[in-house]
């Protein structure tokens, strides 16, 4: 915990407001974004037009939008963490080995962060690109994330969410998730599909380090029979867990 004295409060607020922007929805008005970030519309007004003025945000006058600036931050992320270069090289031998997409993911919150990625770009299902934040309750890597946590730890992320529905397939109950997430913390390992987008299916593990903490998770986007059993135990997961003990004296 931050001392009170230590708090910014002006620079959390626009924060908040920076992180309304996503791709529910792309372009702010002052009232949207004050609804967003819990501000009055006078504050969420100061906050976009000092963030448009700084150049993180574009404006016609009215509406406001994130411009390509904000990518320092994930492009500085990126070039200097140690993850996401200590994973690249596994990744691009799972890709060339299997011609299917594979990434490295983190959680943030409610959601999970794609921070390494491999694989042919013809595969590259919408919004699984490096750097897209996916909702942990609807994908693998979440659900391995999830369970990566003490259940003290997840019992307190889960009290009182919302779990949006994304298709006619997506987990919204939350006993059913935490069902699943037993699951996971028991099996070690998580299949989802076409919970997050039709046509997605995906397998993970965890990725832990030395002390066995998990850190991120390791997934495969293929097809669904591959997802089904026995390829799954014979093929997809031998895999992949094989890459995870690969990589975690790195971790």
């Amino acid at each position: 915990m931050i001392a009170r004295a230590d708090y910014i409060e002006g620079m959390a607020k626009g924060m908040a407001v920076l992180e309304s922007f996503d791709t529910e929805r792309q372009r702010l008005n002052a009232t949207l974004a004050a609804q967003r970030a819990g501000l009055t519309r006078a504050a969420a007004r100061r906050h976009l037009l000092t963030l448009a003025h700084l150049g993180y945000l574009e404006t016609d006058g009215s509406w406001f939008w994130l411009s390509p600036k904000v990518l320092r931050f994930s492009g500085s992320y990126l070039a200097s963490s140690r993850l996401p270069r200590a994973l690249q090289p596994t990744l691009d031998r799972l890709a060339a080995r299997t011609g299917e997409g594979h990434s490295a993911v983190v959680l943030d919150g409610d959601q999970v962060v794609i921070i390494a990625r491999s694989g042919p770009t013809r595969l590259l299902a919408y919004g699984l690109h490096l750097g897209a934040r996916l909702p942990a309750h609807a994908t693998s890597t979440g659900r391995v994330l999830l369970a990566g946590k003490a259940k003290a730890g997840f019992t307190a992320w889960l009290k009182g969410r919302e779990l949006p529905r994304l298709t006619a397939h997506t987990t919204v109950e939350p006993r059913q998730l935490r069902r699943i997430v037993e699951q996971v913390r028991q099996q070690d390992f998580c299949v989802a599909s076409e919970e997050h987008e039709l046509g997605v299916h995906a397998a993970s593990v965890p990725l832990r380090n030395l002390e066995g903490k998990v850190v991120a998770a390791l997934n495969v986007v293929t097809r669904r029979e591959r997802v089904a059993s026995p390829v799954l135990e014979r093929e997809v997961l031998p895999m992949l867990q094989e890459a995870a003990r690969e990589v975690r004296p790195l971790l």
